[in-house]
Parts: C-alpha cells; structure tokens; sequence
C-alpha cells in the first residue's frame, strides 16, 4: 500500500459573494469550508525536517479567503473549484483537493447544506 500525506483545514468559516437569489446577492455570507489536500509524501519525515518537505498550512486557508478576492460567485461550486485552482497552481506536489462547503445561512436546525468537490490534478 503506497503512503498517503493529507493536509486538512476543517470547519473554517469565511463571508463570501454566493448566490443567485435577490436575497443572496446584495452581501456577503459565511460558508464553512473543510479543505483536504492528498500531498506527495516524502520518503521520511524525522524531527528536522525543513516546512518545504510538506506544505504551509496556512496556504489551505489563504485558498478559502483571500484567493477567492471579492468576486461574486453564483454557485458554491465554482468557490469550491476555485479554491482547488488556487492550491494546485501553488504547488505541483498536490496530487488532489478536495472541498467541502457548506452554507451556514440556509441551516434552520443546525443541519449542514452544501457540496463537496474532489478534484484531481489533471
């Protein structure tokens, strides 16, 4: 069985444009993200290894916030394609992301609506 590296942000929430309906479109609203990256692993990682045998964690956050500008996006899709864009032109050891949105305002019971995208480096 070949070794897997996943980096994960998980359950960060960051207003973004989304929408397509009058009562989406005029702010911003927070979208949770939950983001893994599967990383070309090294052949070994010992107490010295230097941060460029992996991956800055705070890029998978940059990816959900700032990279996204202040674009309005119709579907949460094209935020989640978005965010896998930004990782992979980052960073050529990203072997594939994955994004998980869920849009906290259309929640009325706690229940978590959205999508998930996978996305392999083609």
């Amino acid at each position: 069985m070949a070794d897997s590296l996943i980096l994960e942000l998980a359950d960060f929430v960051h207003d973004i444009h989304t929408g397509i309906y009058s009562e989406e479109t005029g702010q911003p609203q927070p979208l949770k993200f939950t983001v893994q990256v599967k990383f070309k692993v090294a052949d070994h990682y010992d107490a010295d290894t230097p941060l460029d045998a992996s991956k800055n964690y705070m890029d998978l956050k940059f990816a959900c916030s700032e990279a996204l500008g202040d674009t309005h996006y119709k579907l949460i899709e094209a935020v989640a394609d978005h965010v896998c864009e930004t990782l992979f032109l980052q960073d050529s050891r990203v072997e594939q992301v994955s994004v998980k949105i869920v849009k906290l305002a259309l929640s009325e019971a706690d229940e978590q609506i959205g999508i998930t995208l996978t996305r392999d480096r083609r």
